[in-house]
């Protein structure tokens, strides 16, 4: 890995900065690391692609458009009493795209704020419904009750907040599909079989505002943030140096 030359914070440039949902997440969980990476061009270890969540993904997707080109509900919205269908808007492709999604200006940072949702649906009162898909295989029901999975929570919050500014209303209800990927069959098949559950989220994006203030206030500083005893990381960096000398 090199050190990056393009898409770095310039205190001194006028210009709108681009700031994914997953950088803003970066920098609720390390500023340091948020900083190395979006002002001195040092990012984290790249990680190898969830190739299968990938494809659930894109499954599911597919599912939820048959039932969206119909306007009915999906059978899982059915099961759990969701009063509700798959939305229709002209951009919801582009909402969907890695790059572009969701996207805003927020004038206080000069920041350009986007992320890709994976659904949203629509209830009766013509509220939109934030809805993200997860896919995992483990044993027993799943659920969001592990520390690790704040960052879904915030992840579905940071959405709400950027279809709220593009002027939508929003439900604080949210739902997450989660696939999980059954391990009790006698054999593989060839083929994978999931069992579908949703789990609902009541979000709540009062915290994305002043993390966005802080996140500039962050870059704007020339001096790096200290290490964080929660990142992984920073403790990494800090453990190799003592050991190296």
């Amino acid at each position: 890995m090199t050190k990056r030359s393009k898409n770095l914070y310039d205190p001194k440039s006028s210009e709108p900065f681009k700031l994914s949902r997953s950088k803003i997440e970066n920098f609720v969980q390390c500023p340091r690391c948020f900083y190395l990476d979006r002002r001195l061009g040092v990012g984290r270890p790249s990680m190898p692609g969830f190739t299968l969540n990938s494809a659930v993904d894109t499954l599911l997707k597919k599912e939820f458009d048959v039932y969206r080109t119909g306007q009915q509900p999906h059978p899982i919205m059915d099961a759990y009493g969701v009063d509700a269908v798959p939305f229709i808007h002209d951009e919801l492709v582009v909402w969907r795209e890695n790059f572009k999604g969701v996207q805003y200006f927020h004038p206080k940072t000069n920041f350009y704020v986007f992320g890709a949702v994976d659904d949203i649906w629509q209830n009766k009162d013509g509220e939109l419904i934030v809805v993200d898909y997860k896919s995992t295989s483990k044993d027993g029901e799943v659920d969001l009750d592990d520390h690790w999975k704040d960052a879904y929570k915030r992840q579905m919050e940071i959405y709400q907040w950027l279809l709220r500014r593009n002027g939508y209303k929003v439900q604080n209800l949210g739902y997450f599909v989660y696939a999980n990927g059954r391990s009790d069959l006698d054999g593989f098949d060839a083929k994978l079989e999931f069992k579908l559950t949703l789990l609902p989220y009541s979000g709540d994006d009062a915290w994305v505002e002043g993390a966005l203030v802080k996140a500039r206030d962050c870059l704007v500083s020339e001096k790096i943030p200290d290490y964080s005893d929660t990142c992984e990381h920073c403790q990494y960096r800090l453990d190799a140096a003592e050991v190296e000398k």
